[in-house]
């Protein structure tokens, strides 16, 4: 090759990385050029949709094209996770699930789809506490008295769950766990269907997510009894914890929501997405309608976001084995 045909390569060669960097920022520039679709995998009126489209109102207000949340429930929600897992990596496309995201896989080993594989962690929208909620029609006004009321009628109560394998399914197991009662588990395909089983007294019990069950306690409709988190939170001040109320020593649990992107989206456009959340959530009526739902927004980086969600992954997966829980 002559020398001035091998400088030309060369200098050619090396201009690649930066023509390829550029294309790519350019891409997330004009992203989004068309509709996105946020899938929640779950029937609309539950904590996960209600969380996804306070997100996505403020995106279609901030970004060029409107943000649509799609609702895809069934099967513990493995099947609008899996519509994402196998969605093209344009942009379009993005999953807003609950922390249920990395428990599932312990419960169903089987799945299509790798829960950490086949997505890329755009940011987690915001943690929640779970509240204890009873049917007004039971006689028990304190988790000292569920407790006792369980423990005198053993097989009678039955507990709400928003999916087999979710954070309000093993908040109930870890409940009997370390209180020593007996309860049974009726699953349902999300908060929205198993609200109403509960206000009529069909279930006697549920530990559910803030967001779907906040306005119905509010409202007289659900007697709430204590949240799971570790200590008392401002939404609802005069609610003790189940740990201090049972008292339930070392109970804590929570759940939280987060943003994925099918794997090998351009991470231009992933981050992209991050700042359009964090903008979002930022935003005074984003807060408003959080701290109304006792939920405290986060809005991390894709590597940070990343980082909690392998963690989580090893945290329940303890627990799903250390309590022997079972796909139902």
């Amino acid at each position: 090759m002559r020398p001035l045909a091998r400088r030309t390569l060369v200098t050619a060669l090396a201009g690649l990385p930066a023509a390829t960097a550029a294309r790519a920022q350019s891409g997330a520039a004009a992203w989004p050029s068309r509709p996105v679709r946020v899938v929640v995998p779950y029937p609309p009126g539950g904590p996960t949709d209600i969380m996804a489209r306070i997100v996505a109102q403020g995106l279609t207000r901030d970004l060029p094209q409107p943000v649509v949340v799609e609702n895809r429930s069934g099967a513990s929600g493995t099947i609008g996770c899996e519509a994402v897992a196998r969605a093209a990596p344009d942009g379009t496309t993005f999953l807003a699930n609950a922390s249920a995201h990395v428990i599932v896989p312990h419960l169903l080993p089987n799945l299509s789809f790798d829960a950490v594989a086949d997505f890329a962690p755009v940011t987690n929208i915001a943690a929640v506490p779970l509240i204890l909620v009873v049917t007004p029609s039971l006689p028990v006004r304190s988790v000292a008295e569920l407790i006792a009321y369980a423990k005198a009628n053993p097989g009678r109560l039955n507990y709400a769950s928003s999916s087999s394998g979710g954070a309000p399914h093993l908040a109930g197991e870890l409940f009997k766990q370390l209180a020593g009662v007996q309860m049974t588990h009726v699953p349902y395909r999300g908060s929205g269907q198993a609200l109403p089983d509960l206000i009529a007294g069909n279930v006697q019990v549920m530990f559910d997510s803030m967001p779907s069950s906040a306005p119905s306690v509010r409202e007289g409709r659900l007697r709430a009894l204590a949240v799971t988190t570790a200590h008392r939170i401002s939404a609802f001040p005069d609610l003790p914890t189940v740990a201090e109320a049972g008292p339930v020593p070392g109970y804590e649990i929570a759940t939280w929501y987060g943003i994925w992107a099918p794997a090998r989206t351009p991470a231009p456009i992933v981050q992209r997405l991050q700042q359009a959340v964090a903008t979002v959530l930022r935003g005074e009526e984003a807060r408003q309608r959080l701290a109304a739902l006792g939920a405290e927004p986060v809005g991390d980086t894709p590597e940070q976001f990343d980082a909690f969600a392998r963690r989580e992954y090893e945290r329940w997966g303890k627990l799903v084995r250390d309590a022997d829980i079972r796909a139902e």
